[in-house]
This record gives C-alpha cells, sequence and structure tokens, in this order.
C-alpha cells in the first residue's frame, strides 16, 4: 500500500539535508575556526636561538681585566752608561740624566725637585723620597754633585751642605759612586772658563746634547753640566 502524503511530507523533513554537518561537526569546525582567528599570523619558521647565533647572557658573567700599565722606566734600565747629575739645594734641587751612546751623550731627562718652604726636615725628607726615584728610574752607574765650596754666605753654604748630606745618603743607599765637582771645574769643562755665566753653561749643554735650547731652569742645565762634565773628565 502506498504510503500517504502526510507520510512522506514527514520522512522529508527527517531525512538530513546532503553536504550539512551534523550537529557535532558543526561545533567542532566553529571551535576550530575561533582557535585559528585567536592564533597570529606567522610570516616564516621560527627561529631557535641557536639559528640566531646569541647566547643568553649570564648574569655575574666576568670581564677580562684591562692590562696593567707599567711606569716609564720603572724596571728597565736605558741602553748605555747612564750618569745623572745632581744641582743640591734644600728648596730647588736640579737633576739631569744622559745616556752615552755611540754618537756621544744624550739627554734622557732633567728638572727640579721643589720642596717648598717648610720646615727644613720635611723638605730634606721630600728631596730624599724624589732622588730615590730618579735613581729607580734612571739606574745610573755614577752619580755627579757639586762640590762643597766655599761661600760668601756662611748659611747659604750651610744649606748646601745639608742637601748635599741628601744626595750621598741617596747614592750610599742605592750603591753609585759618586763624582763631585766644583763649580768652576764644571764651567771650565763646558765653556773653556771657570768665570762663565750660568746662560753660557746652559747654552753650551743644549749644543753639547744637540737641543734646540737648553732645558729650564738653570737648576736643571747646572746639574747637566755636572753629568757632561763626568762624561768628559772620565772619557765615558
Amino acid at each position: 500500500m502506498a504510503p500517504s502524503l502526510e507520510e512522506r511530507a514527514a520522512a522529508l523533513a527527517a531525512a538530513p539535508v546532503p553536504g550539512a554537518p551534523s550537529p557535532p561537526a558543526a561545533a567542532t569546525a566553529r571551535s576550530r575556526a575561533r582557535t585559528a582567528a585567536a592564533r597570529p599570523p606567522t610570516t616564516g619558521p621560527l627561529k631557535s636561538p641557536k639559528a640566531t647565533g646569541a647566547a643568553p647572557a649570564r648574569r655575574g658573567a666576568s670581564r677580562p681585566a684591562p692590562p696593567l700599565e707599567v711606569p716609564r722606566g720603572a724596571g728597565a734600565r736605558p741602553a748605555g752608561r747612564v750618569v745623572l747629575g745632581i744641582d743640591p739645594g734644600t728648596r730647588v734641587v736640579g737633576w739631569g740624566a744622559l745616556v752615552v751612546t755611540a754618537r756621544g751623550p744624550r739627554m734622557l731627562g732633567a728638572g727640579v725637585i721643589r720642596a717648598g718652604d717648610g720646615e727644613l726636615c720635611g723638605r730634606l725628607g721630600l728631596i730624599r723620597k724624589e732622588l730615590d726615584l730618579l735613581i729607580q728610574r734612571f739606574q745610573p752607574e755614577a752619580l755627579a754633585v757639586e762640590e762643597a765650596f766655599a761661600h760668601k754666605n756662611v748659611q747659604s753654604a750651610l744649606r748646601i751642605g745639608e742637601g748635599r748630606g741628601v744626595v750621598l745618603s741617596c747614592a750610599g743607599a742605592a750603591a753609585i759612586p759618586v763624582h763631585q765637582y766644583p763649580p768652576a771645574t764644571a764651567k771650565k769643562a763646558l765653556v773653556g772658563h771657570g768665570a762663565a755665566h750660568k746662560t753660557q753653561v746652559a747654552a753650551m749643554v743644549a749644543r753639547r746634547l744637540g737641543l734646540a735650547e737648553a732645558p729650564g731652569p738653570l737648576d736643571a742645565s747646572d746639574a747637566l753640566a755636572l753629568a757632561l762634565t763626568h762624561v768628559i773628565r772620565a772619557r765615558l
């Protein structure tokens, strides 16, 4: 017996529509769509830390220490025979260092030690410290110092003698031979006569050492003159 019209209509309503997802499948599809929309788009493959070549920084990692700086001439003796000349005093002390080379003497350095106008013992102590540093720096094989001489001013002569004592004690502590020359001897060795003025001595010092001008002040050039006198007299 053929179905009635009502039965056919009920069967068509209950039949699934072709291509339509089932209710559970539709819910799954909507969930996947929401997840895909929330995920940020990618333009290429993700790089790992190894691919970038940058290692992560570690806290507390130590950096290499900078190289130590060694003071100039602190432990290395200049090549050649070194002579240190000292023009003694208790307020200003002149010094000059020479090195004897195959081409003749050349200046290593020159200057003055200024002890100021304080108490005498303090000035002498400062001079001693500075002279010790000069000896450590240049490591001379000989020290030339002005010899004691008769002075019109007794107090000046005593002060020079006190300054000479500091110089001699420094040389003795370092076991350096000391050679003493009167001012007139140094002037005669360089200028040709013992009554030359300090400026004449300074000009001859510059000429002998091949300098454009004499190092100042005159206390420094006097010290270089003493060192040059020893080079000439000892035929170094």
